[in-house]
């Protein structure tokens, strides 16, 4: 694989199911035992409910945008050649909110409640992460 030359997140312990699955081009998250709340990311506690106890699950990987933000100075040399490019905070069908990069589109043309869906970039051999398109 070509090197990449952007900021690479790390794989924590907490976060490593996550990772595994983005692998494997599968999106999950943690849901609560208690309540049944999704969450992300990974953390002790359900803010919902306060139970300790969780589990990591497949979600539809289907959602709506509810704020973004349009990156139009270059804040690390790997994404000078993207900008204006966008972040995008993402509330997943299943309720759980991911923020990421959102591909396919102008960043003129996003809006608040636009549907979008999961889409996977391998960026090293250890490492894939999960981004959005419209859907």
């Amino acid at each position: 694989m070509a090197e990449y030359g952007k900021p690479v997140p790390a794989i924590t312990p907490e976060m490593r199911p996550f990772f595994a699955a983005a692998k494997r081009h599968q999106l999950v998250v943690q849901r609560c035992c208690g309540c049944g709340t999704h969450r992300f990311p990974a953390r002790e506690l359900c803010s919902n409910c306060w139970s300790r106890e969780a589990e990591w699950v497949a979600v539809s990987g289907t959602g709506e945008i509810f704020s973004f933000n349009v990156m139009h100075q270059v804040y690390h040399p790997g994404f000078a050649a993207e900008v204006p490019y966008a972040v995008v905070a993402v509330k997943l069908k299943e309720g759980a909110k991911m923020t990421s990069s959102l591909v396919g589109v102008k960043p003129h043309d996003i809006r608040i409640g636009m549907p979008v869906r999961v889409v996977f970039e391998d960026l090293t051999d250890e490492v894939t992460l999960p981004k959005f398109a419209p859907a």
